[in-house]
């Protein structure tokens, strides 16, 4: 039967290893290393070297709302998040008190060694308007990707509205935003060599969708969005092109419609390029309209290839960021 502390030795060193790899939970509350609730609601994820930083909306209770906040977390795993820093923004263009900051997404330009946050930039264009009616781009850049980022301007993005903005980083490091034109639809454009700007538009689909993500995997890109219907959640769907240029595929149900992508909207789609395997999760919020700063998160890994994207019924699950491997747990 063998020695009894050889084997409660055998017991805590599994035990121990299981705790230290981790589990994602999805929809369960997410807490850094300080145990406060992670904040960073409609983000982004950038990679520098082996440390993942998350950045998105902080929506805790109590904070003065003559400003809006930026979180940023980093992690070595994807599990164990660090609070880095709150990013706070004062009113930058005297857009008035009811201005809105949603989505930050940041880029490393390696020209520049600048690290560029793009942000929603809203509110009424006049005093009692409707709330979404600037429509804008903002930009802020920092010389540390936890750094003080300065505000620098805002814009609409080759004379477009934007609202919900996504971000896309192709294999080649050309570096893309995703828009979300009301009146007309999804565009993709590429950013200028600075990342300061929009050179161009690759595409605009004709559909009237939000929430936009995008990844290219196996010689297809994927995009991933969501329908108008504000903090509620809806089917989100996907479509697939050989260029970014596209033409498109018809868009369909990244999950059963019913469940409405489990109660989520998408934010990101992110890649993981391990030495076994690639795999991409999905990224969305589960919005609490009534209680924002409790929203709470959804990934989950797709099954994803061939033209075909799914999302999973959402289970704890693991993934280890060397191999690239991905376990679903019962």
């Amino acid at each position: 039967m063998g020695h009894p502390r050889l084997w409660l030795f055998l017991l805590l060193a599994l035990t121990v290893g299981a705790s230290a790899q981790g589990v994602i939970r999805p929809g369960e509350v997410w807490k850094d290393d300080q145990g406060r609730q992670i904040q960073a609601h409609g983000g982004g994820i950038l990679k520098q070297g082996k440390t993942f930083y998350w950045f998105g909306e902080e929506r805790e209770q109590g904070r003065d709302t003559s400003k809006k906040y930026v979180g940023c977390y980093s992690s070595k795993d994807l599990v164990h998040w660090k609070f880095r820093k709150l990013i706070a923004f004062a009113d930058p263009e005297n857009f008035g008190a009811h201005w809105i900051l949603e989505r930050p997404k940041v880029y490393f330009n390696a020209k520049t060694k600048k690290f560029v946050m793009y942000m929603h930039i809203d509110g009424p264009e006049r005093p009692g308007g409707p709330g979404y009616g600037l429509a804008r781009v903002g930009i802020a850049v920092s010389d540390k990707v936890d750094g003080d980022y300065t505000y620098v301007k805002s814009f609409r993005p080759l004379g477009h509205e934007s609202r919900d903005i996504g971000q896309f980083v192709d294999d080649d490091g050309t570096a893309y935003l995703i828009t979300e034109d009301r009146p007309f639809g999804f565009r993709i454009e590429k950013l200028t060599d600075d990342f300061m700007g929009i050179e161009k538009q690759m595409t605009l689909i004709p559909m009237h969708m939000e929430g936009g993500a995008l990844v290219h995997y196996k010689g297809l890109y994927y995009a991933v969005g969501s329908a108008l219907t504000g903090w509620n959640a809806n089917p989100n769907k996907y479509a697939t092109a050989t260029s970014l240029e596209g033409p498109w595929s018809e868009f369909k149900d990244i999950a059963p419609p019913e469940t409405k992508t489990y109660g989520s909207q998408s934010t990101l789609l992110l890649k993981i390029v391990g030495t076994k395997t690639t795999s991409v999760i999905f990224m969305g919020d589960v919005w609490k309209a009534k209680t924002l700063w409790d929203s709470r998160y959804l990934w989950m890994p797709v099954e994803i290839g061939d033209g075909v994207l799914k999302l999973p019924e959402p289970k704890p699950w693991t993934i280890d960021v060397k191999t690239g491997v991905t376990k679903v747990l019962p």
